[in-house]
């Protein structure tokens, strides 16, 4: 009998769909980077496709998501538009910010994404504040924060967890523990064994699974997005997963054992997670179509972000606080 919390052949298909563009994306970021096209910041996602595809499948547009700065995988499984995406990223007026934001910095309210932000940490403290409008206006909105393992270490971890908890906001706080802070590995700079372990001390149960395991991690998903929308609480997830590439574009990661990275990359959650949906039935030419797709979605993206032009330079003074007329 299947399990009240597996998602069903379809949802599998559209958690594959979300995880295919994280990859797809991270790859012609990547060569557009190389080729000199766009020169900007870039943090790969490579690797952890699997946690925001599996709990973006349990929201709605309506519903919000609050990431960081290497969240791209965030913005795309949440359904940020892709045009406007990569227009963004390429500092023209059609992107997400008009071009003002840049890659660090994507917001699209219309999708959920209401802030990206350069801040470690600073994504939790922003989702009480959204969770909390949520629950005084009733709208059943759900928010999610994203952050990194290191982000656990900052204060605003702490007392983010503790107002939600207090308050019982409609909030899921998803580290995405990738093992790695930056450079420094989970264990020479946090004292408990893992990220969960700390939800007790503010009265939440603690969740810890595979991150890398699309039908564990849309159970842990299914289960904290009911909770908040029923008014229950705020729920802490810790998704074990592993990052493929350095923490930025020009890291070559030389800090993670070999041993340690060779292990990591045999279990690539991409492959693994198509090989079980062929077992599922579900034919190679539906997967290749999915693609395909995904592909054609990309090029068409890439495309519509290098022949748009570029903001006027009278959008320097538009959207930003006039320190002279608050005054």
């Amino acid at each position: 009998m299947q399990n009240a919390y597996t998602p069903d052949a379809q949802t599998q298909r559209e958690i594959y769909r979300r995880m295919a563009l994280i990859k797809a994306n991270d790859e012609r970021s990547r060569k557009v980077i190389r080729s000199g096209k766009l020169v900007m910041p870039y943090y790969s996602p490579r690797g952890q496709e699997v946690i925001p595809s599996a709990m973006s499948v349990n929201l709605t547009d309506d519903d919000y998501i609050c990431t960081i700065y290497r969240g791209t995988h965030d913005m795309l499984a949440k359904g940020v538009p892709l045009k406007a995406l990569w227009a963004e990223l390429a500092g023209k007026i059609t992107g997400t910010s008009k071009g003002k934001g840049g890659p660090m910095h994507i917001t699209h309210p219309a999708s959920g994404i209401m802030v990206t932000t350069g801040i470690v940490g600073s994504s939790m403290p922003i989702a009480n504040g959204l969770a909390w409008a949520s629950q005084l206006s009733g709208n059943g909105r759900v928010t999610v924060a994203y952050f990194g393992d290191g982000a656990s270490n900052i204060g605003a971890f702490h007392e983010a967890l503790n107002v939600a908890s207090v308050w019982k906001l409609p909030v899921v706080f998803v580290c995405q523990n990738n093992r790695y802070a930056e450079k420094t590995k989970y264990e020479y700079g946090t004292a408990v064994r893992s990220v969960s372990e700390r939800a007790p001390a503010y009265g939440l149960a603690p969740v810890s699974v595979d991150g890398n395991d699309p039908v564990a991690m849309h159970a842990a998903a299914v289960k904290a997005v009911a909770r908040a929308r029923a008014g229950e609480g705020p729920t802490l997830i810790e998704a074990m997963t592993f990052r493929f590439m350095g923490h930025s574009f020009g890291d070559p990661g030389e800090y993670i054992p070999k041993d340690e990275y060779a292990a990591f990359l045999a279990k690539d959650p991409m492959p693994a997670f198509r090989t079980r949906l062929l077992e599922m039935q579900i034919a190679e030419q539906e997967l290749a179509r999915i693609e395909d797709a995904v592909m054609t979605e990309l090029e068409e993206a890439v495309k519509f972000a290098m022949e748009s032009p570029y903001a006027d330079v009278a959008e320097i003074r538009r959207d930003v606080l006039d320190v002279e007329i608050a005054r």
